[in-house]
């Protein structure tokens, strides 16, 4: 989903502020990539703590503001904030939250955007944002990170390490009670084309599938971790005859992964 052409100049401008603690992250930041499927409608900025929340709000609050932009605030409370901005006849919400520290890896730097959490953590928060809630939003993007960044069962076996309180089991289990979607519910988004809704049932059914068979061969003393091959400087779904490769877990602040013999 590519942004709007006033989100993305907004992005930009307020990327002055962004830090390995204030980064871009949910949908606008999963779609950042012009050729994506879906527009966001709004940019989520997310922060370790309530305070630095509060800084980063007031630090682009000023920026807009000087700049000519009108900011309405919808929602204020400890650690999170809603606004509408506003600039001519262009506006999109814009919200700041807090939200756990703990990541697979680094916020990584985005030229479009300043700081931006980096795409495995946004595809791991997609399939937990699924599980908790029934979006077609949401439906759509794991579909698209299954498809071109990681596995479903890649990433649910990943997300047991952010929410513990899940198995690798039980959270696809959540997921399979997605999926039952009708047309009217992706009219109502923001899509660069049309769906198909047998093709997307299709898909969904053959990633639960596979999900399945992955992480029940899966050694369990590796739960919840990613697998990263080094010599394809990526993360992988470990399988017969695949690449070498060194489990990886998260940590508050998320960490670079570890290469043997380095």
């Amino acid at each position: 989903m590519p942004l709007t052409e006033f989100q993305r100049a907004l992005a930009g401008r307020l990327a002055v502020n962004r830090s390995p603690e204030s980064y871009l992250a949910g949908g606008a930041a999963l779609h950042l990539k012009p050729n994506s499927k879906r527009y966001s409608n709004a940019l989520d900025y997310f922060h370790d703590t309530e305070k630095h929340v509060a800084e980063a709000f007031a630090a682009d609050r000023a920026v807009l503001e000087r700049d000519g932009y009108r900011v309405s605030i919808e929602l204020a409370q400890p650690g999170y904030l809603r606004a509408v901005v506003e600039r001519g006849a262009d506006a999109t919400k814009v919200e700041w939250a807090r939200d756990s520290a703990w990541r697979f890896l680094p916020p990584v730097k985005s030229a479009e955007a300043g700081y931006v959490l980096h795409p495995v953590d946004l595809a791991v928060n997609k399939v937990l944002a699924l599980a908790g809630r029934d979006e077609a939003r949401d439906f759509l993007d794991v579909l698209t990170v299954h498809a071109e960044l990681l596995s479903l069962g890649a990433l649910v076996w990943a997300a047991v390490g952010k929410d513990p309180g899940f198995t690798p089991v039980s959270l696809l289990e959540q997921l399979r009670r997605r999926g039952r979607y009708q047309a009217v519910d992706f009219e109502r988004l923001h899509l660069a084309a049309s769906v198909d809704l047998p093709a997307l049932k299709r898909l969904w059914l053959e990633a639960l599938g596979s999900a399945e068979s992955f992480v029940r061969s899966r050694p369990a003393k590796e739960i919840g971790c990613l697998y990263y091959a080094p010599a394809l400087d990526r993360f992988v779904t470990p399988g017969a005859g695949g690449p070498e490769f060194v489990v990886h877990f998260g940590r508050p602040g998320g960490v670079l992964p570890a290469v043997r013999g380095s």
